[in-house]
């Protein structure tokens, strides 16, 4: 990331380092070389660790506990946060009871070691912005929070969220935020989002953050797709 394309902050994926949370010799390793370079480190994604929703008590608090190792990684090497899934299942307002339970106690957790507990429009209910505000709402935590991703507003096979409207109401509570990429016309525009008034309704919302980098392409390779991307958000920036 800093030798290719002179980025100082980065954010890690779970699944890569999936069996090496506890690993204190990988995480020193990872420390090392991400203080070396001047780079920040500012979150873990976690994925595949249980529905912090899940109807059943048992399976919950599983994944609830299931997270606090990536608390502990993150809080290891100086991340601000972790980032998790309110995926649930009941109704709408059985959801947000079910989410709200799982986020409070982790981000309770997570607090007593300085890490926010932040949520991603992931599918499902949570890419409703105003059903994952109302989550936020409720769990009323000022260590719980959200990353909007500006692409992930696909609440089931071929049904969207307004992208627009979610990201209004996903960045009062936004601790991070996603440039979610796919394609890119002969301009560098992404053709599925439009980048300008993304990134106005970020700003807009007093986030001065950073925001990562997510290309999620098929034209291009995932370096390419970056540095498109990158160039598009400087570009947006000198306007």
């Amino acid at each position: 990331a800093k030798n290719e394309f002179g980025i100082s902050a980065v954010e890690y994926v779970n699944s890569f380092f999936f069996d090496k949370a506890k690993n204190v010799s990988y995480l020193k390793e990872m420390k090392t070389r991400a203080d070396d370079l001047g780079v920040k480190s500012l979150l873990i994604m976690c994925d595949n660790e249980g529905n912090l929703g899940d109807p059943d008590s048992n399976k919950r608090t599983q994944a609830i506990e299931n997270h606090y190792k990536w608390a502990e990684a993150a809080q290891y090497l100086g991340c601000h946060s972790i980032r998790v899934n309110a995926r649930s299942f009941g109704t709408y307002d059985e959801q947000i009871e079910l989410a709200t339970d799982g986020l409070r106690r982790l981000t309770e957790f997570g607090d007593t070691l300085d890490i926010n507990t932040i949520v991603e429009n992931h599918g499902g209910l949570s890419s409703n912005g105003e059903w994952l505000s109302a989550v936020m709402e409720k769990v009323d935590h000022p260590r719980v929070g959200t990353l909007p991703d500006f692409g992930n507003f696909l609440l089931e096979e071929d049904v969207w969220y307004d992208r627009y409207k979610g990201m209004k109401e996903l960045m009062p509570y936004a601790k991070a935020v996603s440039a979610k990429s796919h394609e890119f016309d002969n301009n560098g525009n992404e053709t599925g989002t439009d980048y300008y008034k993304m990134l106005k309704i970020v700003l807009d919302a007093g986030y001065d953050g950073y925001v990562g980098i997510e290309y999620e392409g098929t034209v291009h390779s995932e370096m390419e797709g970056i540095r498109l991307t990158l160039e598009l958000l400087k570009k947006v920036r000198k306007k």
